[in-house]
């Protein structure tokens, strides 16, 4: 394990990208969306996911400098296709649009179509919260979920990120519905760790903490059981109907994870001019409950994160050394 300067690795990143062909200011937002996530700690969608992003590109299933476009619009409704460009550069893209129509309309919703895989989700919560905007936005993804009492996936774990506006960091949840998501199930796999409580089933039907058992099936166990099962269902149903797009049923007739369907939407708090009290009151109740144990710390969502963030800007980003010559080698 090393250390990095966020800016000596965005440089990494932005110089592959310029060499597959991407606009230099495409190449400038993109490096630095695949930094900031690494910073924050989640390398799941940040340098451990680069190789993939490069790998689709040279199959052709991204394509370089590819801009979303407006297709309809209905007051502060939206419905844009993404042309298969790069996935963070599109919800970068459709994020801004969201506010400009929350700007005008107290609401902004944004139906994404034909657009890959976003990395971190929570980027864009982060994005529209530091602007003071509410944000909702998710995807849905190839079957890698199944339905509850179903052998087979069905639905996917479809991310979801719900971020809250706060001077002092925004309250930002960023989840998908598989108890672990894929990235956090691969980082396990990479360090050979079993995971701290269970993930999914294995090739019995048993509940496990392999991650590659669960890897190996795709049957990750949804949050909250069948309640995890029924919203993952109810989200792809809404992003493909507003989207007009792929549903996961789509997307399971192809064995890569491109071409989804995925919703943003922005709300601006206008009719609370007191936001700032009505947070930090919650959050203290929050925060007073008693820890389990006294190694125990209670955060909220996001809170780690931005500490993580904060300490990687002040001493460096911890990489291993075998996965950045790995990228400088691509």
């Amino acid at each position: 394990m090393t250390k990095i300067k966020k800016e000596e690795l965005k440089d990494i990143f932005r110089i592959k990208l310029l060499e597959r062909g991407f606009p230099v200011d495409d190449a400038e937002l993109c490096a630095e969306i695949f930094t900031d996530n690494t910073a924050s700690g989640v390398y799941s969608h940040g340098i451990n996911r680069f190789p993939l992003f490069i790998e689709y590109i040279d199959k052709g299933l991204i394509k370089p400098g590819a801009k979303p476009a407006l297709k309809k619009s209905y007051s502060a409704v939206e419905q844009w296709d993404g042309n298969i460009g790069p996935g963070p550069l599109n919800a970068y893209a459709v994020t801004q649009r969201a506010m400009e129509l929350a700007e005008e309309y107290g609401i902004g919703c944004i139906a994404l179509r034909n657009t890959n895989h976003w990395m971190r989700a929570g980027y864009f919560g982060w994005m529209a919260a530091e602007k003071g905007f509410i944000f909702i936005c998710w995807t849905n993804t190839i079957p890698n979920l199944p339905p509850w009492n179903a052998k087979q996936a069905a639905t996917g774990n479809n991310p979801i990120v719900v971020a809250v506006p706060r001077k002092e960091g925004p309250v930002v949840l960023d989840m998908a519905l598989s108890q672990f998501s894929y990235g956090k199930i691969a980082d396990y796999i990479n360090k050979n760790r079993e995971l701290p409580y269970y993930g999914g089933f294995d090739s019995q039907g048993n509940l496990t903490k392999d991650p590659s058992e669960i890897n190996k099936t795709q049957r990750a166990l949804p949050i909250g059981l069948w309640k995890g099962a029924g919203l993952s269902l109810l989200l792809d149903l809404i992003a493909s109907i507003l989207a007009e797009g792929n549903s996961t049923a789509d997307l399971s007739k192809s064995e890569y994870d491109t071409g989804m369907s995925q919703v943003f939407i922005a709300i601006k708090p206008v009719f609370n001019d007191k936001l700032e009290l009505y947070v930090d009151e919650i959050l203290r109740f929050y925060k007073s409950a008693e820890p389990v144990s006294v190694d125990e710390v209670i955060y909220y969502p996001g809170e780690r994160s931005a500490r993580f963030k904060k300490k990687c800007e002040e001493e460096g980003i911890p990489v291993e050394e075998q996965l950045l010559d790995r990228i400088k080698a691509l």
